[in-house]
């Protein structure tokens, strides 16, 4: 009786365990190009941090990077990352010299026309300031009557303006704006109290952030927020279902939020990743 029993629950691990690859498999589909080469093949600048970049060792690394290699162990197919300069990208799809563009796009009716995206993250603008000014940006509207540093012609340049109208529209104090040709110039602005804050690209001040260790903290707020998203060939449902799926077992399974809080953008998660072929099905995080 026992040994009959040791059968059967040896029996039905090997049941649950044959399940799972079924299940796994098919959640995960493999485009036929993935089947024939055994390569998952991405096109990616390897010039943003934290994005993607090469460590001082010369080794690719970055979100991206490290999604895209998880990507690539859920289809047992090696990683291929193809340096690509990002002008190149969306024409080099279109073209179809590469299936993947694995960047931090956003999408416009003038892409859509070319490409379709998978999103799978989210950005914005955000101000960062020293620790010991955290305090002070507090209340409905933070940013009134401070002093905020922003790079000449960027976003941040404009939305300041808006929100300054805002202010003053309230009977507030205007935002006092001061324009730097660079990052860096900004960012030593604040640590030198010329400003009291920047504003700056979210994913970037999140970056420094960690980099820093500390020098400068990301206040919560977000500004434009909007998805972002890599690039696949207009009409290559294929590789686009591929990718969502395993996208969303990367969720599903924690892997996806370790990666970007390893590099301090968990901020920056969506709830789900999923597909875009038409400015209509952008989501609203």
């Amino acid at each position: 009786m026992n040994a009959y029993l040791r059968m059967t629950g040896l029996a039905l691990a090997m049941s649950t365990v044959a399940w799972g690859g079924v299940s796994r498999a098919a959640e995960v589909p493999k485009s036929s190009d993935v089947k024939q080469s055994g390569t998952l093949a991405v096109a990616n600048t390897l010039d943003y941090a934290p994005f993607e970049y090469l460590d001082a060792d010369g080794k690719q690394t970055g979100i991206i990077i490290e999604l895209a290699g998880e990507v690539a162990k859920l289809v047992d197919a090696k990683l291929d990352v193809q340096r690509t300069p990002f002008p190149s990208m969306i024409p080099g799809l279109a073209a179809g010299r590469f299936k993947i563009a694995w960047e931090t796009f956003s999408a416009t009716p003038e892409r859509l026309k070319q490409v379709d995206f998978v999103m799978f993250l989210k950005a914005g603008l955000a101000v960062s300031t020293s620790p010991d000014k955290k305090a002070i940006f507090s209340g409905d509207t933070p940013l009134c009557g401070k002093r905020i540093g922003v790079s000449a012609g960027s976003a941040s340049d404009f939305l300041v303006d808006k929100l300054s109208k805002e202010c003053t529209d309230k009977g507030q104090a205007a935002i006092e704006k001061s324009v730097f040709n660079s990052s860096t110039d900004i960012v030593q602005a604040v640590l030198s109290d010329r400003v009291d804050a920047r504003m700056d690209d979210a994913t970037a001040s999140s970056y420094f952030e960690v980099t820093s260790k500390g020098q400068l903290v990301v206040l919560p707020t977000l500004y434009e927020v909007a998805p972002l998203g890599m690039a696949i060939a207009k009409n290559d449902k294929e590789t686009a279902d591929m990718m969502v799926a395993a996208l969303a077992e990367l969720f599903k399974n924690g892997t996806y939020k370790t990666i970007l809080d390893k590099y301090g953008m968990g901020a920056y998660a969506i709830k789900e990743p999923y597909f875009v072929g038409t400015m209509d099905a952008l989501r609203a995080e």
